[in-house]
């Protein structure tokens, strides 16, 4: 029965170790999401640290199952019981702060647009402190992440390309920082000239500030305005849901883990005490006073 624990912990710990891989996988996704297309930097690493954690961690139980290392496996259980801790709080935070915002419909349009009002809490106070959004507007601008709005068709007279039509462009399904940074909000009513090319209406008044801050130049374009800050926390949002799921269930797994290695522990210090399996131990030097 003892071995039969120990063997049963290290075949979970190896398990463990292999599911913390997709962990690992899933920060290092998010890190290159926030290198070409997010330009978010910091929720990435958490996870890409947890997932190392884990690893090193499924190790040391893997040992100490192995060998019935007790010292090995308190160390590892201390340190099991902090990477669950942690883990339950970072998903906690994560669905915290990812938990509002989502995009509006516009009457005859296919794509949604986004505006920061919809959001709130700690992680929209960071990415519209214009320090940091500094970082976030020149990583779009250096990424390119208007590049791929262009589209051409082919003439049916002509068989030439052409530039695709304001109606045909009404009907694409937008990423978020696409609706949100490479085209000024619907609500401005200017007029489409190409996919990132509008001319505004003259003697059409307007109170967003986004159409104050939209321009054609192709360096500029709506980098400055809410509806890209709220289109990049809403790419966020999504990647982090996906991301998410993952984290639950490796939590689970980890608990699971756990209880195992708590009585693999227990009968690992049986073991160092030479005791038989099943014996029982008088733990009480007094009787109790109550009697029935």
């Amino acid at each position: 029965m003892i071995r039969g624990s120990t063997s049963l912990i290290g075949a979970v710990n190896f398990v463990t170790f292999l599911i913390s891989i997709p962990v690992l996988g899933g920060g290092i996704w998010l890190s290159a999401r926030a290198n070409s297309t997010d330009c978010l930097r910091f929720l990435q690493w958490p996870l890409i640290v947890i997932g190392i954690t884990v690893m090193i961690i499924s190790l040391m139980g893997f040992a100490g199952a192995c060998y019935r290392l007790s010292w090995l496996l308190r160390a590892y259980l201390f340190a099991m019981f902090v990477v669950v801790a942690a883990l339950l709080g970072f998903i906690i935070f994560a669905f915290a702060v990812t938990d509002r915002g989502r995009g509006q419909v516009v009457l005859n349009r296919a794509f949604l647009e986004y505006e920061l009002v919809d959001y709130s809490g700690w992680l929209r106070d960071r990415v519209a402190n214009p320090g940091y959004w500094g970082k976030i507007s020149s990583c779009l601008r250096e990424g390119h992440a208007c590049a791929g709005m262009t589209r051409y068709v082919r003439d049916p007279t002509t068989g030439v390309l052409v530039p695709e039509s304001a109606d045909m462009f009404y009907q694409r399904q937008l990423s978020p920082i696409e609706s949100g940074c490479c085209k000024p909000p619907t609500s401005c009513g200017y007029t489409y000239v190409n996919e990132t090319f509008w001319n505004p209406v003259a003697g059409l008044a307007v109170d967003d500030p986004d159409c104050i801050q939209w321009s054609n130049d192709q360096q500029q374009l709506c980098y400055q305005c809410d509806s890209c800050k709220a289109g990049v926390l809403a790419s966020l949002r999504h990647s982090w849901r996906k991301v998410s799921v993952i984290n639950v269930v490796m939590l689970i797994a980890l608990v699971i883990v756990y209880v195992v290695g708590c009585a693999a522990y227990r009968n690992a210090r049986r073991v160092d005490n030479n005791e038989a399996f099943g014996a029982t131990r008088m733990t009480k030097t007094r009787p109790s006073r109550f009697q029935f």
